[in-house]
């Protein structure tokens, strides 16, 4: 797309003046927020309409991940945010390593907490972040909502170069970063406040993100039925769900769950193909479920369903 700067941000979706928040600072109070909730329900429509793109991106994750890549989410402002918040909470939820998904935010660390506006401008610093931190066969998710985010773009292309999968979450279908193997563009319209991104674009990406990592953990075996197996008890809450996750897929008591879950160093798998083994002491059933996960690759349903064969 060959639009002067200023032409191409004119003419940015998220840029435009919506109809529907005319007048919005004379409404009252309850009125601005049904006007904001009306907008935001429009979100979820706009998200659902790029499943199948979501999909190609699940995909692309999965085949990373299995093959001994990486994810690095890359952004500038809010979507650099949501891309730090969605790699910071994938260890404790799915067991991952800090390494294995990492949030990369242009300016550095000190712009999550307070805003440097500039840095999103600089296409070499963030191919200088993907290439300090990627590597053949690691997928690069850049978030940029307008589409056109000079820091994603250099991200991205930087990304292609070194052989990496490129995925591309935006608001703009009419975006200007062609080195997305996948695009991923809810059409979510003018913003309540014009250009302020932080708001339905924002909504849209954290929808797009938390589908991308949740099905990604899915299809690598993190998820059995509707638990999360791989979870790091790494909190009281935490610790409290395994030992109730052991003793519904276990099918034992509560005392039972938590001396497994105990033995086994916190593993949730461990300690359910224990409780589903009908011999042994319970350190002697512990070490044993161990070495059936192993052989089935870590896949809790693989290893059940050879325990039942």
């Amino acid at each position: 797309m060959s639009l002067p700067r200023a032409g191409l941000y004119r003419l940015l979706p998220t840029e435009q003046p919506n109809p529907r928040t005319r007048d919005i600072d004379l409404k009252s109070t309850l009125q601005v927020v049904r006007t904001i909730n009306g907008e935001d329900r429009r979100v979820a429509v706009a998200v659902g309409r790029e499943a199948a793109r979501i999909a190609r991106g699940v995909d692309l994750l999965a085949k990373t991940l299995k093959g001994g890549g990486r994810i690095v989410f890359v952004g500038a402002g809010t979507s650099g945010r949501l891309g730090v918040l969605e790699a910071a909470e994938c260890p404790p939820t799915f067991g991952t390593p800090p390494s294995l998904i990492r949030g990369v935010m242009a300016g550095g660390c000190i712009s999550v907490f307070s805003s440097k506006e500039g840095a999103e401008d600089d296409p070499k610093d963030g191919a200088r972040q993907v290439r300090t931190r990627a590597r053949r066969g690691d997928a690069i998710v850049g978030i940029a909502a307008s589409g056109v985010t000079p820091f994603v773009r250099g991200a991205l292309q930087e990304g292609r170069r070194l052989g990496c999968g490129t995925i591309l979450v935006t608001s703009n279908r009419r975006h200007t970063i062609p080195e997305a193997q996948v695009v991923i563009s809810p059409n979510t319209g003018p913003e309540v406040i014009s250009g302020s991104t932080r708001l339905k674009s924002g909504t849209a990406a954290k929808l797009v993100l938390n589908m991308l990592t949740t099905a990604t953990m899915i299809r690598v075996g993190k998820v059995y039925d509707h638990w999360m197996v791989d979870l790091k008890p790494t909190s009281r809450k935490l610790r409290l769900r395994g030992v109730r996750i052991v003793c519904d897929l276990g099918k034992v008591e509560p005392k039972v769950a938590e001396a497994l879950f105990k033995a086994s160093g916190g593993s949730v798998k461990v300690s359910v193909l224990a409780a589903r083994l009908k011999s042994g002491t319970l350190r002697e059933r512990v070490v044993e479920a161990g070495r059936r996960l192993e052989d089935a690759g870590g896949i809790l349903r693989t290893a059940l369903e050879k325990l039942r064969a």
